[in-house]
């Protein structure tokens, strides 16, 4: 029995949820799979940027390190060598024998090369101006001894020695005096600029240390954070189920508690001896058979959904005509039809084609579909049953889309996601006094889904709604489609 809703009498109940809360229950409703996807991949990044820095922070204590042993390395070669040059010139001077003076200043000369080549390197190398101008002042001056130790070889090997040794100490060791304060002050500086780097360093492993700390602890936060809320939208989930539950046991004890009263009071009627003539009594029979049935119908319903909680629902497929199924479709929902004042009308393709389906399963879907549009559908008192093909392409074998409309109340786009949901029903039909399992949807969808096929809908507010059966086609060359000419493509019950 259908009523006239009108929208603005609907109440539209008000739940005091928080939006953190209608996200976890949102959450909970297709699992915390996805939450634990996020909190894994914030983990991953969080890790990788670890990682990062400290293996940026190693390689720059490396780099540090090699560059220190190398400069330390080239000073102190740099500074041997210049000791070289002015040992082995002091060499030639203590001796006499022309061999050895000879054999001295070759050595020297060498020394001094590799001096000259320290040099080039180190102003080559020069980080600054500083460095720079002392690598010009170094290089002036290593060139102002060398012209002083030039002479004093010279006079060497021309057997002055006297002369030499006067050269040497009047330019040689002021000139060589200047050279080792410079060598002193690349030092210094070489010290200095280690040291700037070792603060940098340590400030870098500091603020790397700081952002690893942070980052852990943004972990640790996260991770509760997200243990939190899986608890909570699971929570929700329970919170909520629990509470479909219990008003689908108070639907049901509604739904059994109105024909069980009919039914007690037709045949307290009948033992009391109220019922006297043959009319009287065959009124009394139709009315305890109708409620028995709709008793019967809604028990079947609950069972049935109950064999298919566990998705386990063995089912038998096999080729089935369109309008055999139409036709059992028609003799089951045509009761209701005419009780509920409804007309029904079908319209359908000519030459309709071979589907693989349950026989029992797809009417007991489709009843469903149509139960509810008489349920829902309003003051206009008219269901509609589409049926039509659609070809597929090259990797789809194509389908048969059977389509119930109604011109009822509508549901709102917020709550498409949900209405498939087992015990769910919406605020408006609770607050409209629609009475109702919640199952009929859920029930519908899962026989569609276990035949191969699905379930959709269109729908909108006080205009009415389409629940579409998408069924796939039969497949294999004996399966001719199945031709019924007898069949009008259009007709109606009323």
């Amino acid at each position: 029995m259908s009523r006239n809703i009108k929208p603005a009498t609907l109440h539209q109940p008000h739940y005091p949820m928080e939006l953190l809360d209608r996200w976890l229950s949102a959450a909970s409703r297709h699992n915390a799979v996805l939450l634990l996807f996020v909190v894994c991949c914030g983990v991953t990044v969080i890790g990788a940027m670890v990682i990062r820095d400290m293996q940026s922070a190693n390689s720059e204590a490396q780099r540090m390190y090699k560059s220190s042993v190398d400069g330390l390395e080239e000073i102190g070669e740099l500074q041997y060598d210049a000791q070289e040059t002015r040992r082995t010139t002091l060499y030639a001077l203590t001796t006499t024998d022309s061999n050895l003076q000879v054999e001295y200043a070759d050595q020297t000369r060498e020394a001094d090369r590799r001096v000259r080549n320290g040099i080039a390197e180190y102003a080559r190398q020069a980080k600054g101006p500083e460095e720079q101008a002392l690598a010009d002042r170094l290089n002036r001056d290593w060139t102002a001894y060398l012209n002083v130790r030039d002479e004093v070889l010279a006079s060497i090997l021309e057997g002055s020695t006297t002369e030499a040794v006067s050269l040497d100490l009047a330019g040689g060791v002021p000139a060589f005096e200047r050279v080792r304060q410079d060598l002193n002050e690349v030092k210094r500086l070489f010290g200095e600029d280690a040291s700037r780097e070792q603060a940098s360093l340590a400030e870098s492993s500091r603020r790397s240390s700081s952002r690893i700390v942070g980052i852990l602890s943004f972990t640790f936060l996260l991770s509760a954070a997200a243990i939190w809320a899986i608890q909570r939208s699971q929570m929700l989930g329970r919170m909520q189920l629990a509470k479909l539950q219990m008003e689908f046991v108070a639907s049901v004890s509604h739904e059994l508690r109105t024909p069980l009263a009919v039914i007690r009071s037709a045949a307290d009627n009948i033992a009391d001896g109220l019922v006297k003539n043959k009319e009287s009594l065959i009124r009394y029979g139709t009315v305890l058979q109708h409620q028995s049935r709709s008793m019967g119908e809604l028990v079947d319903q609950i069972l049935l959904f109950a064999s298919t909680e566990d998705r386990k629902r063995r089912v038998v497929l096999q080729p089935l005509a369109v309008e055999r199924i139409m036709d059992v479709v028609l003799a089951d929902t045509e009761a209701l039809i005419r009780e509920s004042g409804f007309t029904l009308e079908l319209e359908t393709e000519p030459n309709l084609p071979v589907v693989m389906a349950d026989l029992p399963g797809i009417t007991q879907c489709l009843r469903n579909l149509v139960g509810n549009a008489v349920k829902y559908g309003g003051a206009d008192h008219k269901v509609t049953l589409r049926v039509s093909t659609s070809p597929g392409g090259d990797k789809s074998p194509g389908e048969v889309r059977i389509a119930v409309s109604d011109r009822g109340i509508g549901i709102d786009s917020s709550e498409i996601g949900r209405i498939f949901e087992p015990f769910y029903r919406s605020p408006r039909v609770h607050a409209s006094q629609i009475h109702g399992t919640g199952l009929g949807l859920a029930l519908a969808r899962r026989l569609a889904e276990s035949m191969g096929g699905s379930l959709s809908v269109h729908s909108q507010v006080a205009v009415g709604s389409t629940f579409t059966l998408h069924l796939p086609l039969a497949q294999g060359e004996d399966l001719q489609p199945a031709v019924d000419e007898g069949r009008p493509s259009r007709m109606s019950i009323t």
